[in-house]
């Protein structure tokens, strides 16, 4: 066949016998469309941690979701933990867990294990991953830039505050380095420790160092990614997962027992983040390709949406 029959033919061809996959992908990309606008020069706040991080496929998908996001104009930040690749460290070091109400004592040797594989390992990983990928990311960490300052954190017992060594709660994020990478459409990568005025390093939960970083930063978004799908009814069913919640239904789950055990503290966060400011909040599973673009950029989502009202 010519070239010019084959263009002719082409010309005369009705969309009705255009590739249904075709469309369906122009499909996918309008109904992003209205979200890219929407969250353009928009903060979203990303945690890392648990399983996502031991599987090297999701969060490669992941991390291209991120410079997907970055790239149309969202600001993402990316604050992660690294629980597994610390407990091994500390196994590996012959350290002994030690819990205190059910938190784990951190002491001098185990918060010098935390630093090395979450605030310099981990953390510079990740960055590079990033720019791998094609995008362009910062390590803040503490021979770089460190952006998280807090103190130590004690639990009230019955005589008196408990001791739980070098782990904190931060109290003060530094917006101007933030933001200036942000900026830049740089991806700050943060590890979930803080410094003190005294200068000692401490651990601080993944959770609520990426709450205080939404929260400074007046985020769009807090992205928590778990190892579930989100909020369910039935918490070992996920057919009945929970799309969209307003706070007070958030809290009536709570209260009626449909929200229970570990996922009670991170809702209990998410109603806590609102009240500061943080529009919306999202609980998505980390190991489902692609699922970070999906629950942003497409209508209904794939996780749970909390926010203060409809």
């Amino acid at each position: 066949m010519s070239r010019t029959l084959a263009a002719r033919r082409e010309k005369n061809r009705t969309p009705e016998k255009k590739p249904l996959e075709a469309i369906q992908k122009a499909d996918v990309l309008l109904e992003a469309l209205e979200w890219i606008r929407k969250f353009r020069g928009k903060v979203a706040v990303i945690k890392l941690g648990g399983s996502l991080m031991e599987d090297a496929n999701a969060l490669r998908h992941l991390l291209l979701d991120i410079v997907f996001m970055a790239t149309v104009g969202v600001r993402p930040i990316v604050v992660h933990g690294g629980g597994a690749a610390i407990t091994r460290a500390m196994e590996a070091a012959g350290l002994q867990p030690r819990f205190i109400q059910g938190r784990r004592y951190t002491d001098v040797a185990a918060r010098d294990i935390v630093e090395m594989v979450l605030a310099y390992d981990t953390n510079e990983r990740l960055a590079q991953r990033i720019e791998e990928l094609g995008g362009r990311a910062a390590p803040l960490n503490f021979r770089t830039t460190n952006v998280l300052f807090g103190e130590k954190l004690e639990l009230e017992g019955p005589d008196g505050p408990i001791d739980l060594g070098y782990v904190g709660h931060v109290t003060r994020v530094d917006q101007a380095t933030i933001a200036n990478l942000c900026y830049a459409e740089t991806v700050p990568v943060i590890p979930s420790m803080c410094i003190d005025e005294q200068g000692e390093k401490l651990n601080v939960n993944a959770d609520t160092a990426a709450t205080a970083v939404a929260t400074a930063m007046g985020a769009e978004k807090l992205v928590f990614l778990s190892d579930v799908n989100g909020v369910r009814r039935q918490k070992d069913d996920p057919d009945t997962l929970i799309h969209s919640l307003t706070a007070e239904e958030a809290q009536r789950l709570i209260d009626s027992g449909a929200i229970e055990a570990g996922m009670i503290p991170k809702v209990q966060a998410c109603l806590a983040t609102l009240d500061k400011g943080v529009r919306k909040i999202h609980i998505i599973d980390g190991r489902l390709r692609h699922s970070l673009l999906m629950e942003v950029y497409t209508s209904k989502g794939v996780g749970t949406e909390i926010a203060k009202s409809r």
